[in-house]
């Protein structure tokens, strides 16, 4: 039928009985991911150094009490506690015997300790460049690392003697490795990309070194660095254990024959004290030179 302006009319069709009129058609948007909240997004919390400082109070405080409490309780020959370990520390200042071994496993440490991170560090940089020098060291690197440094002191005082040098080697065969590693994975981790970048740019291997390697590798060697301290540690009183006994493995042995409990803990101690202040220095220093990486 024509419409009124003579156009025609478009006929709605009428369902028949019985049946459904056809369904509308509809659209469908893709589903809009679920709305995250800023929480989420940021992850969890992290605390500033106030309340991690306060933390680790609280855990120390916590730790020698449990310490100081369980320790009266058992026989000061087996076992001792953090109040008697104060008075023995006192008493080993005021007659000397702390203070010069000390020093003699102070010297032996640092020695064993620049030697073997020096080397490490060196070595690890030149590895992660070369390919080739990896190659060259990669079995003999895995195999002294595997080996137990304490099955190769015998060897080494037959070469060196019992005196100071050969308790830096061993002090340096452990703290090498770690270090080595470390450095060598730093070097290899370096983006490819910023490396292309810097080639795109004719920068000459010393710049290279200089602006993008080194920087880039500076928290794996530390992180090397921070498990080399608690190794060279370990090396120290293992070196003094079985060399000439002197330092503070020998206020250890002296002190654990003569069933001196408090004195024999006054050592070990220290050496605590020492790992932990000498984590932290690394930390700062981290924090000082490496502030793009937190």
């Amino acid at each position: 039928m024509n419409g009124i302006n003579g156009q025609k009319s478009v006929a709605t069709p009428v369902a028949e009985a019985g049946t459904q009129p056809p369904a509308p058609v509809t659209t469908r948007t893709a589903a809009s991911p679920p709305a995250t909240s800023g929480k989420a997004r940021r992850g969890p919390r992290r605390l500033n150094r106030k309340q991690r400082w306060l933390l680790q109070v609280a855990s120390t405080v916590a730790i020698l009490v449990a310490w100081e409490i369980y320790g009266r309780s058992v026989n000061p020959v087996i076992f001792t506690y953090p109040t008697a370990i104060a008075r023995a520390f006192v008493d080993m200042l005021a007659d000397g015997t702390l203070a010069q071994a000390a020093l003699e496993s102070l010297v032996v440490l640092g020695v064993g300790s620049a030697v073997g991170a020096i080397a490490g560090i060196g070595i690890g940089l030149l590895a992660g460049r070369s390919d080739t020098l990896a190659a060259l060291i990669e079995v003999p690197v895995n195999a002294l690392y595997a080996t137990p440094s304490v099955a190769l002191i015998p060897v080494i005082v037959v070469w060196f003697g019992f005196g100071a040098t050969a308790k830096s080697i061993v002090v340096g065969l452990f703290v090498i490795f770690p270090v080595l590693i470390n450095t060598m994975r730093g070097v290899r981790e370096v983006d490819p990309d910023l490396l292309e970048v810097a080639r795109s740019y004719c920068s000459s291997e010393p710049k290279l070194w200089r602006d993008l390697l080194i920087p880039s590798a500076l928290p794996f060697i530390i992180t090397g660095l921070r498990l080399a301290i608690g190794r060279g540690l370990v090396g120290v009183i293992v070196a003094e254990f079985f060399t000439a006994i002197s330092g503070l493995g020998n206020l250890i042995v002296t002190n654990a024959n003569s069933f001196e409990t408090a004195r024999m803990f006054v050592p070990i101690v220290v050496i605590a004290v020492y790992g932990v202040l000498a984590t932290a220095l690394l930390e700062w220093v981290e924090s000082r030179l490496a502030r793009w990486h937190r």
